[in-house]
């Protein structure tokens, strides 16, 4: 499945030829992209137990309701690198968002490509200006549940609410410390979330892809690196996959959620927008 529809991401490496990744972090900083390193953190003795805190952070965005995201999915293999970056908001209890995933510049061998708008609803995955064929005015729909990544990879970002989900199945958490991340005080774990584990405890309308990733991936042990705010909520993490196709990909994948309770809508195309034809690599 994913030779015909991961284009967007797994794809991109090999598009990309000799292209150069605006940074091994896959952002600006903590105040500017999602990917800048935290500083000024402090072994503080964490507040109860790492991993239960760490586990509890979807139920804290459930409960928090929506919040916009910014998102940074950098890959390498035989000494390429790209970013693909991506931004939008996201409703924690329909499960439900949007985002702009905006590719490298030379990803399609032109100066620049329109962003891809991508809408994320439990079991699927809804792109547009996807190209490799697809008419400008056509969303292509993919069932995230039939993906070997879960949509994880595939869309270029990791959805935020997979994201989160993932790290119910978290384990050998270590609390690194307390510090500063635009401006709020987050305290930082550090572990390896288990993809099968995640998924037996996961939340209904993520669950079924949570499943395919984890027969998916090589290995079903994923690092991270966890920045939960006072109230509990994820405020960001990242995961570094390994994922085979073509080669050993290497993917680190940041989201950063902030503007908590921003209104978000999610507005699905109607049937006879969606494209049914093939869809090249």
């Amino acid at each position: 499945m994913l030779a015909v529809c991961a284009a967007v991401a797994v794809a991109a490496l090999s598009a990309c030829g000799a292209a150069s990744g605006t940074g091994t972090d896959g952002g600006s900083g903590p105040g500017g992209g999602p990917g800048g390193s935290a500083k000024g953190a402090r072994d503080d003795r964490p507040p109860g137990d790492p991993a239960a805190a760490v586990r509890g952070a979807a139920d804290a965005l459930t409960a928090a309701g929506s919040a916009q995201t910014r998102t940074a999915m950098e890959m390498a293999t035989g000494g390429t690198r790209v970013t693909i970056r991506g931004e939008g908001g996201v409703d924690f209890r329909k499960r439900m968002g949007q985002l702009l995933v905006m590719l490298p510049a030379d990803v399609k061998g032109q100066p620049e490509h329109r962003p891809i708008t991508e809408l994320l609803v439990p079991g699927a995955l809804y792109m547009k200006n996807r190209g490799a064929g697809v008419p400008d005015d056509k969303w292509v729909r993919l069932d995230t549940t039939t993906l070997s990544d879960g949509n994880l990879v595939t869309g270029g970002a990791t959805d935020p609410v997979a994201a989160a989900e993932l790290l119910r199945g978290a384990q050998e958490v270590t609390y690194v410390g307390e510090t500063d991340l635009a401006g709020t005080k987050v305290r930082h774990y550090r572990g390896t979330t288990d993809i099968a584990r995640a998924a037996q405890s996961a939340s209904p309308g993520v669950k079924g892809a949570l499943e395919a990733a984890a027969k998916g991936f090589g290995k079903g042990s994923v690092p991270f690196d966890a920045y939960l705010d006072e109230e509990g909520r994820l405020r960001k993490v990242r995961h570094r996959f390994t994922y085979v196709k073509n080669g050993v990909i290497d993917v680190s994948s940041t989201t950063l959620l902030y503007g908590f309770g921003t209104p978000v809508t999610v507005v699905l195309p109607p049937s006879g927008d969606i494209y049914a034809g093939k869809i090249a690599e």
